[in-house]
This record gives C-alpha cells, structure tokens and sequence, in this order.
C-alpha cells in the first residue's frame, strides 16, 4: 500500500531530575509558547507522569522537524541541565526520516518506519 503521509512525529520521554518538576514544566510551557510560532508543526504539547514528561509533536517533513529544533536549541539546553531524555522514537516515511539520521545521532533515537497510512 502506499504512503501518502509525509508527516514526521517525534516522541521523547523524559525523566526530570528529583526537585525539578516544576522548573521543567515551566519550560514546557516556554516550548509550547515558542514551538506556536512555527508553520511546519502541525501539533505540540507535555504530558506528565510522576517525573516523566513526555512530549507529543509532529510536523511537516524532516524539514519541520530541523526547523523546530533549531528554534527551541537553547530552552533545549535548559532542559538538559534538569532531565534526561530516556526514549526518543522518530516516525515518519524513510525518504524523511533519512534526512534526521545524522542531525539526531547524539540522540538515542529509535526509527519508526511508516510504510501505510494518510494524513488529512
């Protein structure tokens, strides 16, 4: 079946260190307000478990994706002095998601390849 769907998803889940949660969830709505402004972000948002926040997001190709990133880099940093990312999967078709292998590789990504499906 064919995939119509050029939407790339990324889904990191990250464990806040003890004493920090309110710090991080306060960056998450500094991320939130930021990630607004961008064109190519079809959807944004953190949800929270205990110290494990998880953020839903989703754009316009590899290249939303890039664009994102390089937006949020330094309230990113914040957020790395306070958690750790644990689990980050990448969805999406593989002509765009080889576009991320080398941009992500200090991540500890693991690849979602979409092979049916549509996007509205």
């Amino acid at each position: 079946m064919a995939c119509t769907d050029d939407c790339v998803t990324i889904h990191p889940y990250f464990t806040v260190r003890e004493g920090h949660l309110e710090a991080f969830r306060a960056l998450s709505e500094r991320l939130v307000e930021r990630t607004k402004l961008e064109p190519a972000c079809h959807y944004y948002g953190f949800s929270f478990n205990g110290n494990v926040a998880f953020c839903r997001e989703g754009y316009a190709g590899a290249e939303g994706l890039l664009q994102h990133l390089g937006n949020v880099a330094e309230l990113l940093a914040e957020g790395a002095a306070i958690s750790d990312i644990t689990r980050l999967e990448v969805h999406g078709i593989e002509t765009e998601l080889a576009k991320l292998r080398e941009p992500l590789a200090g991540y500890p990504a693991e690849w979602y390849v979409l092979e049916c499906g549509f996007q509205r």
